[in-house]
């Protein structure tokens, strides 16, 4: 099928500044304006077309390392400064460019996620200075560093000559003098500030990136898919393999349904991308070894609906976005976000829903162990027993994992 890749990737963009709500409490809307901001600077500097959605792709995916748990174990107690100290953590950039190896670029873009954090002179995490630092990351580095030093999305007058010094200040010191000198000339034009702003940057970004189609096979969207799987399991050390491992059992329950291989996958898709949500709940509400306060309980209920906010953006993907964010519905009506009952749930709804509680409960908790196939199945027969999920999917669960 013919894949638009830039609608999934401002989707997703959408779910990594789900990190940042986490961070700084806030959708920033980070990685779009670092994205408009680099293709700007790409095209002063003559990128071919490819060059340039491979420069945006990146920049929408510069920070994806910024989930795994080790990184926001870092970051607690350090306030409002989080970004800062985040940037400032070297695991983030070696994580965010083992993470991408599967998107399917169109360059090489071999170490630019890597590189994304060196500076001009050689003072970054690897010591890298001038050419040695590819053109890609030099360029993302700029559209990072301002703004996250600035408020580029409301810049005045005033501050936009603020931000224009510090380039000329930094030039040859931060930024190359390519790269100083492009951004000056992008900078000159007003629409440059106001395509910045929280209310038309997706539409500049949707107007300025050109479509970019690939002819992929669901088993090739499923390899891009895993790659955030990967980041939404890593984000907390009792959820690891969550996502994984409950897409190789729903792949297990398609064989034994006779499912065809396209359903499979979009149902192995919809497995990886289940909880991406979970993406913008606090690492302290997820990891709490305690029971969970009526407030958190509401604020952690609220991952599935980002999960279907995030996922019904994405073209071809509406049975996928439905499957993924019901996995907390129930057939009674007492299921979240939607609150949906029997007939409104497909299935293949029925099925996630079934299989994720079954993978919850044998994985370690921060409140308990791991329960064993038995301990697990009794859990699952009073809930159907209970009207609450398809008895019939349990009983076949019992039959292909026991």
């Amino acid at each position: 099928m013919q894949f638009n890749l830039n609608n999934f990737l401002f989707s997703l963009s959408y779910a990594l500044d789900f990190v940042e709500m986490d961070i700084l409490g806030v959708a920033s809307n980070h990685s779009k304006r670092v994205a408009y901001i680099a293709y700007k600077l790409g095209g002063v500097l003559g990128l071919n077309q490819e060059e340039l959605f491979d420069l945006v792709s990146l920049s929408i995916l510069h920070d994806n390392g910024a989930s795994q748990k080790v990184l926001h174990d870092k970051l607690q107690n350090r306030g409002k400064d989080k970004k800062k100290a985040l940037e400032s953590i070297k695991e983030h950039c070696i994580i965010g460019e083992k993470n991408i190896y599967k998107f399917p670029f169109f360059t090489d873009v071999k170490d630019v996620i890597k590189y994304h954090h060196e500076t001009y002179a050689g003072m970054g995490f690897f010591g890298l200075d001038g050419k040695e630092i590819p053109l890609m990351s030099q360029i993302i580095f700029l559209g990072d560093t301002i703004e996250n030093k600035f408020n580029v999305k409301g810049a005045s007058i005033q501050e936009r000559n603020v931000i224009n010094t510090f380039i000329r200040e930094n030039n040859k010191i931060l930024f190359s003098p390519s790269i100083s000198e492009a951004f000056m000339e992008i900078s000159k034009h007003s629409s440059f500030w106001l395509d910045l702003k929280d209310e038309f940057i997706n539409n500049a970004l949707d107007e300025m990136v050109p479509k970019y189609y690939k002819e992929l096979t669901w088993e090739e969207v499923r390899k891009i898919t895993s790659i955030f799987s990967n980041i939404i399991d890593a984000k907390s050390q009792f959820t690891q393999k969550h996502s994984k491992e409950l897409a190789e059992k729903i792949a297990l329950m398609a064989d034994y349904y006779k499912k065809n291989n396209e359903e499979k996958m979009k149902l192995m898709i919809a497995a990886d991308l289940h909880d991406v949500g979970k993406l913008a709940i606090s690492n302290a509400i997820i990891d709490k070894p305690g029971r969970l306060t009526k407030e958190e309980m509401n604020i952690i209920q609220e991952h599935a609906y980002y999960t279907r906010v995030s996922l019904q953006q994405i073209d071809e993907f509406e049975d996928i976005a439905k499957w993924a964010s019901n996995h907390h519905e129930k057939l009674d009506g007492s299921g979240y976000p939607y609150g949906l009952k029997g007939k409104e749930l497909d299935f293949n709804s029925r099925l996630m829903t079934c299989l994720d509680i079954y993978q919850a409960l044998t994985e370690k908790r921060p409140y308990r162990e791991g329960l064993t196939h038995s301990e697990s199945m009794k859990v699952l027969r009073n809930m159907a027993k209970d009207g609450l999920i398809d008895g019939n999917i349990v009983e076949d669960i019992d039959k292909v994992f026991h």
